[in-house]
Formats: structure tokens, sequence, C-alpha cells
């Protein structure tokens, strides 16, 4: 019996990966639902269209981890729609990457039904003997607290996979305090769950972008994923920051969104915008989506010890794994769907 703990995408590939070569699986979750943080996804899973693009964006990453990820994702696309689900969209919408968008709730549902339906409410206190997949979520709400930052992501990632592993003596890789995330629109605006990828304010790159008196916080012009710009603002205080903009930059363009667009959300949710004359201003603050820094593994996604040596028994997949995309960008639910399978294989065929 395999123990698969946590039931977002990794945890859910894993497991009807394990089920479909034969293998009995137990899967837990600790949230009172399945599907994780990939529910409140937009559901595009993605590589860079070029390895070289990958390594250029993602520079601290692990060379062998982002390999295994861009030559396994077409593969492991193909597996999950005839496994799991149709893709809604054969595309991402963005010339940089390849890959499929999914419709969250009905891959959840799919992915249920092939890997069995997980015990609910149920986190994995300790390690048990025998073979056991870590796919807890890492630890973005636990981080998103100590910094005092808004979470963007399934409240239940504590870290519980990392604490597990590093009690039987395992490495970590990636720095720990790095993380994907995105400018929200800042409190007073109230932001439901099923509001982070409308509420995100994905403009960074048109603005001005400053703190409460003025000053620049950002000092550069951000990537085009916003990540490290929601970084900066992480370190300011509150983790706040203010996007000024003029009449002209409200008319820009993220994909099938104008500026404009996304400050009427912020406006909708209730957020400080200030407008004076043809100048619009809008306070944002960062909102963590998943850890960076993680567990290190091999490429067979066992759990490597201090040494560098594989636990026995131990694996790790999705953001339970640290090293894929630091000191960048990259698709967690690609991380997720490639280290779910590449853990369920190995287990299989070991």
């Amino acid at each position: 019996m395999v123990v698969v703990a946590g039931a977002g995408m990794a945890g859910l590939v894993a497991a009807a990966r394990l089920r479909e070569l034969g293998r009995d699986v137990k899967l837990l979750e600790k949230g009172d639902r399945a599907g994780g943080s990939m529910l409140l996804s937009s559901g595009v899973v993605w590589r860079h269209r070029d390895f070289e693009d990958f390594r250029a964006e993602c520079p601290d990453a692990i060379e062998a981890l982002q390999r295994l990820v861009y030559d396994r994702l077409d593969d492991s696309l193909h597996w999950l729609e005839q496994a799991a689900t149709p893709a809604a969209q054969r595309d991402t919408g963005n010339p940089r990457t390849v890959g499929r968008r999914f419709d969250p709730t009905r891959l959840t549902e799919a992915l249920v039904r092939a890997g069995g339906a997980p015990e609910l409410s149920r986190p994995l206190d300790e390690l048990p003997d025998g073979e056991v997949v870590l796919a807890t979520g890492g630890f973005a709400a636990k981080l998103a607290r100590e910094h005092g930052l808004l979470l963007r992501a399934a409240p239940w990632s504590e870290g519980d996979g990392l604490r597990l592993a590093a009690d039987r003596g395992a490495s970590t890789a990636g720095d720990l305090d790095e993380f994907y995330g995105r400018a929200l629109p800042a409190p007073p605006a109230q932001i439901g769950e099923h509001d982070f990828v409308r509420a995100s304010q994905l403009y960074g790159r048109f603005a001005r972008v400053v703190d409460d008196d003025g000053r620049p916080v950002f000092d550069r012009t951000p990537s085009w994923s916003e990540t490290d710009l929601a970084q900066a603002i992480a370190k300011q205080p509150n983790g706040t920051a203010w996007y000024v903009l003029d009449e002209a930059a409200l008319t820009g363009r993220v994909r099938d969104r104008t500026v404009a667009d996304m400050v009427g959300v912020a406006e909708e949710l209730g957020a400080e915008v200030r407008r004076e004359g043809a100048q619009v201003a809008v306070k944002v603050a960062a909102g963590i989506t998943h850890t960076l820094g993680g567990l290190a593994v091999d490429d067979s996604a066992r759990v490597l010890d201090r040494d560098g040596e594989p636990l026995d028994g131990l694996y790790a997949a999705g953001v339970d794994v640290g090293g894929i995309a630091s000191g960048g960008y990259a698709s967690g639910l690609a991380q997720a769907l490639v280290l779910g399978l590449t853990a369920a294989e190995s287990i299989a065929h070991s």
C-alpha cells in the first residue's frame, strides 16, 4: 500500500498513475476537499518554449530537475488528457510558453475518479513504514503568516511534507523564503478564494510602483511574469505598494484583459483606488501562491538526505519539491504533473 499525502494536482496524479500501474493507494488530504490550490488556479499547465529560456529565467534552479519537467511535460499532458479529461484550450496564449489549459473543477473530478476519493480532513502526522509520496502543497500558508502577507492558495499548505521529511534527515533545495505570487488588491479588499485569478493586478509593467511616500519600490522593469515585483512588494512595510497609472496605461493589455478591467476588479472587491484627473492609483498587496524552495529530490522524485543519498521509500512531488524555479518563475502545475507521474512510476518500477 502506497500512502500519498495531499490530494492537490501532484497527489491526485500520483494516485491515479499508481492505480493505473496496479498499486494499491491510500490517498490522504488534510483539507476538506480535493484539488488543493490547483482548483483555485487558471488551470494552465505549461513549460517554457525553449529550455535555454527556462534556464535563463530561473537561473538558480537545479538543471537536472528543470530538464525532467521540460522533457517530460508534453507526454505528461497527453497522459493527463487520456487518463482524466480533455484540455479546455490547447495553447497558453503566451508566445513564450507551450502547454494546455484545463478546467480546474473538471480536472479535479476526473483525477479523483481515476485515483480514488481521498480520505478528507486526514493530515499525515507521521511517516509510516513503506512507500510514501509527499504532495502536501509546500508551505505557502506558513510563509504568508510569518511575513504578514496575503495567501493566494489553499489554506492547508503549512509545510507538513517538509517537516515530516526533515525529521527523517531530508535535505532542502532552493531558497525557502522565495515564492511565486501575484499583486492583489490590498485590504480592505475582500478576496474570496475563487477570486484569486481575476483579482490579480498583473500590470506592474504599465505602472509606477511606489510606497506610501511616493518612493519607487522597484527600480527596473518587471519580468513578464511579474513574480519578481510581487516579491519586492512583499519586502515593503505591510507588504503593500501603490500602482500609479496614467490614462494611456489603462488601455494596456495583458492577454485577454485590459489594465482598466483589472483596476475595475480591484474596485469591485473594495480596494483603495484613488482617481485624480487622468491618473489612477491602486493599492496592492503581495499574495503568495506557492513556495519555490522545498525538499531536495533526484530525477526519480526520491527525497535526498543531507549527504545527497535517497531516503528509502520516500518520494516528493509538486511544490513540496524545491529548486525547479529558483530565481524566477515556472509552472507549478507542470511541476506537480511531471513529479507526480515520476514518483508513481519510480515506485511501481522499483
